[in-house]
């Protein structure tokens, strides 16, 4: 398992060249990363840890993970100075959750600027009776774009999602959407970037589907 705290450390797991396709998971102090690492041990996928900008050469692709309050998290990533770096990568990235708020161009969450490669915003699900913020469960996806993200996922496969804020339906840059309240998508791609609001972490075999692709990608 990767330490954390050892920077410079990219895990090459049993029966994986340590020269092989690498995942640089992108450390900015929000959220636990526990579940992503584990499914990706599961997967016999290697990766690592990226803390400033060297860490970036290590690394074939990326991921920016994230939990809670999205304007909290712009203010952290901010805080590493990797902005920049990030906004220029050319090789594939994915956002996972508020990592895919992070992507897009506003959050009402806080009011806060994000990364604004995506120009649509996140937006809050304007709950009811019937409908209960945050979002909590299992919904079916639509994949409404070809992308080997998707490949060997069927349509309408369940994914996990917990989450109050939501990414406006865009069909420019939507790869698959889902309904809750409203449509919303699901995930967006754009060039080398991606993002998922559900969690493959813990959306089980079509979940590790999507990771494994994402690794060959």
């Amino acid at each position: 398992m990767t330490d954390n705290n050892q920077p410079d450390t990219a895990t090459a797991l049993p029966g994986i060249s340590p020269d092989g396709p690498r995942i640089g998971i992108i450390r900015y102090g929000a959220g636990n990363i526990f579940s992503l690492t584990a499914a990706l041990e599961r997967l016999n996928i290697p990766y690592g840890m990226v803390y400033t900008e060297t860490d970036f050469e290590k690394f074939d692709r990326y991921i920016i993970p994230g939990v809670g309050h999205a304007g909290a998290a712009m203010n952290k990533l901010e805080q590493t100075g990797l902005v920049p770096k990030i906004k220029a990568l050319k090789k594939p990235t994915l956002g996972i959750c508020v990592g895919m708020q992070l992507l897009t161009s506003w959050s009402e969450e806080g009011d806060a600027d994000m990364l604004n490669i995506f120009p649509v915003k996140t937006l809050k699900f304007a709950g009811n009776t019937t409908f209960k913020v945050p979002h909590t469960g299992w919904n079916q996806v639509y994949q409404e774009k070809e992308n080997p993200l998707f490949k060997n996922i069927p349509a309408g496969s369940h994914f996990y999602f917990v989450h109050s804020y939501f990414i406006e339906y865009d069909h420019l840059y939507t790869l698959s959407s889902t309904s809750y309240i409203n449509k919303f998508s699901a995930s967006i791609w754009l060039d080398n970037f991606y993002g998922v609001q559900f969690h493959p972490e813990k959306s089980g075999v079509y979940g590790e589907t999507l990771l494994t692709n994402f690794s060959k990608i």
